[in-house]
C-alpha cells in the first residue's frame, strides 16, 4: 500500500513537471505579448489554456477548401528554445472550426496554430483581430 502511494505520489509530480514547460522561453518576451500567451483560452473550453509559446507555430498561409480551413506552418523561428517539436515550414494543418478563436487581437503579427506534440489543434488565432 506504502509503495503504490509513493508510485503514484513520484508520478503526479512528474507529471506536474512535464506539464509545466517554462523553458525560459519568456525571457526575451514582450510583456504585452507575454500576457496575451498566457491569457489566450481554447474557444470550445473557455475555461482551458490554448497553451504558449512553446505549443505555438506561425501559420500565416490561411485557406479553406471544400468548407474546412487549413493553415500552412510558415514558422523559421528555432524549435529547440521553445521545447516544441519540429513542424516543417510548408506543412499544411486542418483546423477544426470549433478551434477557430476570433474574439481576440493578436498582438504577435502572425497567425498563430497551438498543437499538441501529437499535432492536435489546440487552438488557431488569426493575425490582427478585434
Amino acid at each position: 500500500m506504502k509503495r503504490t502511494i509513493l508510485c503514484l505520489g513520484v508520478f503526479g509530480y512528474l507529471v506536474g513537471i512535464v506539464n509545466a514547460r517554462d523553458l525560459g522561453q519568456w525571457d526575451a518576451v514582450n510583456p504585452e505579448v507575454r500576457e496575451w500567451y498566457q491569457a489566450l483560452m481554447q474557444p470550445d473550453v473557455p475555461n482551458a489554456s490554448c497553451c504558449g509559446e512553446a505549443d505555438a507555430y506561425w501559420a500565416d498561409d490561411v485557406h479553406v477548401r471544400d468548407g474546412k480551413t487549413f493553415v500552412t506552418i510558415t514558422d523559421d523561428r528555432p524549435d529547440e528554445p521553445r521545447g516544441r517539436p519540429h513542424v516543417d515550414i510548408g506543412t499544411e494543418i486542418e483546423i477544426p472550426n470549433n478551434k477557430l478563436k476570433w474574439d481576440r487581437s493578436n498582438p504577435t503579427g502572425h497567425g498563430i496554430v497551438f498543437l499538441s506534440r501529437n499535432r492536435y489543434v489546440f487552438c488557431y488565432v488569426q493575425p490582427g483581430g478585434v
